[in-house]
């Protein structure tokens, strides 16, 4: 089955640019829907929960500047949906990009970017890292480094921006070792993602390994992160480890 894109973008050139960006960065077939507005970009979402409520929108870009409000608005709509949220827009300022993170974005892109620059930082969903253009990137770690490190080890997607607000701005907080009724809701199948995490897997690697889809294994992730209560791939695997998977 292909996978659901959602592309939320007034402007007609920029859609059909970003619709061929997307094409390029991922070898799965794309199924993807396009929105000029705010009111589109919702019946589209109210007609997939309606018609495959099991497979819907599994990658959504949302501009900030829309004609009937703001996409920060419908990225705060999209909390909880089990779907990578990148907002793609031509603010760089910290006005722009901190509270689109606050309200759940899991990547920030600059239309401005050349093609092959917006095709790579895509590709990094991949690889288990958060997308970002390079201007966003170097202006987070400006932002984040006095008084605080840089974690630029291996993350899922979703850990990627709660491990960097955590270590940013709060003490890392310990990780409960004893196993209870958090560990025992793992799946099977989220037992076996956790595996290849903790053993340093990328999401695209563990997708091979498992025959399956890498938005599946995303969602695996999440869910992982959710029932165990952990922000981030090495507190995960610190509990693997005491439950002796790796």
């Amino acid at each position: 089955m292909a996978v659901k894109v959602l592309i939320v973008e007034d402007n007609p050139v920029a859609r059909s640019f970003l619709c061929r960006v997307v094409r390029e960065s991922f070898s799965d077939a794309m199924d993807i829907t396009e929105a000029g507005d705010l009111e589109g970009a919702r019946r589209q979402l109210a007609a997939v929960d309606r018609s495959s409520p099991d497979h819907g929108f599994k990658l959504i870009l949302v501009d900030l500047e829309l004609p009937d409000g703001s996409g920060m608005e419908f990225l705060a709509e999209l909390a909880g949906r089990q779907a990578i949220k990148i907002v793609t827009t031509l603010y760089s300022d910290d006005d722009h990009l901190f509270p689109a993170l606050q309200c759940g974005a899991d990547g920030y892109l600059l239309k401005e970017d050349r093609f092959e620059v917006l095709v790579e930082e895509l590709q990094r969903i991949v690889r288990g890292q958060p997308p970002l253009s390079p201007a966003i990137a170097r202006r987070l770690l400006s932002h984040f480094r006095p008084g605080a490190g840089w974690d630029s080890g291996p993350m899922g997607l979703h850990s990627g921006f709660g491990a960097l607000t955590a270590s940013s701005t709060t003490p890392h907080r310990a990780v409960s070792l004893e196993p209870g009724a958090e560990w025992e809701r793992l799946t099977p199948r989220e037992n076996e993602v956790l595996t290849y995490l903790s053993k340093g897997f990328t999401i695209k690697e563990i997708a091979n390994l498992m025959g399956i889809k890498w938005f599946t294994v995303n969602d695996h992730i999440k869910s992982i992160y959710k029932k165990l209560n952990v922000s981030s791939r090495a507190e995960a695997a610190v509990l693997a480890s005491k439950q002796g998977l790796v």
